[in-house]
């Protein structure tokens, strides 16, 4: 059985092995098939829905009530070429109180040429006391790889008194472009070592949104209308950042998870050319 320490203490997997989904997708006759699955407990994953336009969308789900103390998680995903691929999350992603330890994940994909990917799960609520690291990168193989990426982190339990009463919360993200790095994202918060509420953190808001969205010919355009978006939402604040390559990054602060989940559909339609 694994048994890994770090400045966090034990945390032994409870599984007693690391937990994987593994997915490799293609095309036949237009559409959008899993040419493989591999998964192992607490996962597995549902019989995707058909989207109109050939592609398909992919929910894994999960029989554990949440992210524990010692989980181990390995995500892999290859998006062939000419796939339209969306990956979805069953409900809110729970990260559970750690008596001492951790719980961690990494999430590497890849996605080939003409392909479009939009990776977009539900909110993580890290609850008070928990630690928990993600690590993911992705690789695009040139700009006709479509990327939408979201991620939603809330404060906590807020209602149970629990506004950043976790200990650690760590996400990086590294994605590239015909093997160059194109954006990072190093996310690390410590509530009890951090100014959370202040400004450039939350600023008082208990929602944050980052969303990334690959390069496109319309690029101008397409900020232009996340601006107008961001501009008409009165329940929320955010900004538009254009990075070197062309790519566009978005930061959203709220106080509820539904405005920003509205809020990023939006703005993944708009992405994806359906505003």
């Amino acid at each position: 059985m694994e048994n890994r320490q770090n400045s966090y203490g034990d945390s032994e997997n409870k599984f007693g092995k690391t937990s994987r989904i593994c997915l490799r997708t293609g095309v036949r006759e237009g559409k959008t098939i899993l040419e493989d699955v591999y998964f192992t407990a607490p996962y597995k994953i549902m019989t995707p829905f058909e989207k109109a336009n050939g592609g398909i969308q992919v929910m894994p789900l999960c029989a554990s009530a949440g992210i524990m103390r010692g989980d181990r998680q390995e995500f892999d995903y290859q998006v062939g070429k000419g796939v339209d691929l969306e990956i979805l999350s069953q409900s809110f992603e729970k990260i559970h109180k750690m008596e001492g330890g951790f719980a961690e994940r990494k999430i590497r994909i890849h996605a080939d040429t003409d392909s479009s990917l939009c990776y977009y799960p539900q909110p993580v609520i890290p609850f008070g006391g928990s630690v928990f690291q993600s690590d993911m990168e992705i690789r695009l193989a040139d700009e006709s790889s479509r990327l939408f990426l979201l991620e939603i982190i809330t404060c906590g339990r807020n209602a149970h008194e629990e506004r950043f009463a976790y200990r650690r919360f760590s996400s990086k993200v590294r994605i590239y472009r015909e093997n160059h790095l194109i954006y990072r994202d190093n996310t690390r918060y410590e509530p009890e070592k951090m100014p959370m509420e202040r400004i450039g953190m939350y600023e008082g808001y208990s929602h944050m949104a980052n969303i990334f969205l690959s390069v496109s010919a319309k690029r101008t355009e397409q900020q232009e209308k996340i601006w107008e978006i961001l501009e008409k939402e009165t329940e929320c604040e955010g900004g538009v950042t254009c990075l070197s390559q062309g790519d566009l990054a978005v930061r959203i602060f709220g106080n509820r998870a539904q405005i920003l989940q509205e809020t990023a559909e939006k703005i993944k339609r708009v992405h994806f050319g359906l505003f």
